[in-house]
C-alpha cells in the first residue's frame, strides 16, 4: 500500500526535510495588512519587522473542510491512502474540519496531534517510518495516535509581548515579566493539545536555554533518543549550541534543527526556542 503522510505548514519542516520524510503540505495563509499570504512565503524576520511598526499580529485563517477535501483527493490521486497529522485541535477549529473532511473519503485518515510545530514532525516521521516498513494504513494510524499523549513539545520566550497581542498574556503580567526579565517556558499539553505557562526563567537568553534543556530533560526524562529537534523563531548561535549541547550530552543520536514558521513566530515573537522530542523511551514498529 502506497500511503501519503500530511501535514499542515505548521510543522515547520524545510523544503529539503519534507523532501527527505515524503511528507505533503497544504498551507495555512498568513494576511498582513489585508495582504494574504501562503504561510512560508515571508521570513521571522518579515514578519516581526510588520509588527514593530504597525503593533498588530498577523492574522491567521482556518482551512476549511472543502480545502481538506481537494487536498486529500488530491494526494489520493498517486497514493492508496492518507495519513494526515494535523495541528492540536486545541489550537485551531482546522484540526475537526480536515476530520470532517476525511469522514468522507476512502482511506484516508486524520491524527490529532495536539501538538504544533516539529511536535507534529515527530508524528509525521514515525508515521512515513512505518508506512515504510509495509503497514496498512489503519495501522499506521492507530500506532501513530498511540504516541500522541508522548509528545514533548516545550519552548522558552525571551519576551511576552506577542503572546500579550494575541490575548494570551494580561497587561499586568506583561508589565512584570518585562519589569523582572522573565523569560518563560511553554508547554503544549499532549491530552489537551493546549498551550501553557510552565517554568520561569530569567537573565540572558543563552543562560536561560541552556536552564529550560536542562529542567525539560529532567523532567521528560525517558525519551526516545532516535530523534530531536531544537526549533527557534530567532536565535544566537550561543542558544542553539546550548540546546545541541544538551540534546548529544542526553544521548540522542538524531538532533535536526528547523527554524519556526509564519504561523508560529507570529504568536511567539523572536528569541523563542524550544526542544522537542518523544518521550516513551524508544518505539519499536
Amino acid at each position: 500500500m502506497k500511503i501519503a503522510v500530511s501535514a499542515e505548514s505548521t510543522i515547520d519542516l524545510s523544503k529539503e526535510l519534507l523532501e527527505k520524510f515524503d511528507i505533503k503540505i497544504i498551507p495555512y495563509e498568513i494576511i498582513l495588512n489585508g495582504q494574504v499570504y501562503t504561510d512560508g512565503d515571508l521570513t521571522t524576520e518579515e514578519l516581526f519587522a510588520y509588527v514593530d511598526k504597525t503593533g498588530v499580529l498577523p492574522k491567521t485563517s482556518a482551512l476549511n473542510e472543502i480545502s481538506y477535501g481537494d487536498f486529500f483527493n488530491s494526494l489520493l490521486k498517486d497514493y492508496d491512502a492518507v495519513i494526515h497529522i494535523a495541528l492540536s485541535s486545541g489550537i485551531t477549529s482546522s484540526t475537526q474540519n480536515a476530520i470532517n473532511a476525511a469522514a468522507k473519503i476512502d482511506n484516508c485518515y486524520v491524527v490529532d496531534s495536539k501538538s504544533l510545530s516539529t511536535g507534529i514532525a515527530l508524528l509525521a516521521i514515525y508515521a512515513r517510518t512505518l508506512a515504510e516498513a509495509g503497514e496498512d494504513a489503519k495501522t499506521v494510524y492507530e500506532k501513530v495516535s498511540g504516541r500522541v499523549p508522548f509528545v514533548q513539545a516545550s519552548f522558552v520566550i525571551e519576551r511576552l509581548d506577542y503572546l500579550h497581542k494575541g490575548g494570551r498574556c494580561s497587561s499586568l503580567a506583561l508589565f512584570g515579566a518585562n519589569l523582572l526579565k522573565i523569560r518563560p517556558s511553554i508547554l503544549v499539553d499532549p491530552v489537551s493539545g493546549k498551550m501553557s505557562s510552565h517554568n520561569k526563567y530569567r537573565g540572558k537568553m543563552e543562560i536561560v536555554a541552556q536552564k529550560y534543556c536542562d529542567d525539560t530533560l529532567k523532567e521528560f526524562s525517558n525519551p526516545d533518543k532516535s530523534i530531536g529537534f531544537i526549533t527557534y523563531t530567532t536565535a544566537t548561535p550561543e542558544m542553539v549550541n546550548a540546546c545541541k549541547d544538551a540534546l548529544s550530552s542526553a544521548g540522542f543520536t538524531t538532533v535536526i534543527e528547523t527554524h519556526a514558521g509564519g504561523t508560529i513566530a507570529s504568536h511567539c515573537g523572536a528569541n523563542t526556542i524550544g526542544i522537542l522530542y518523544f518521550n516513551d523511551g524508544g518505539k519499536t514498529l
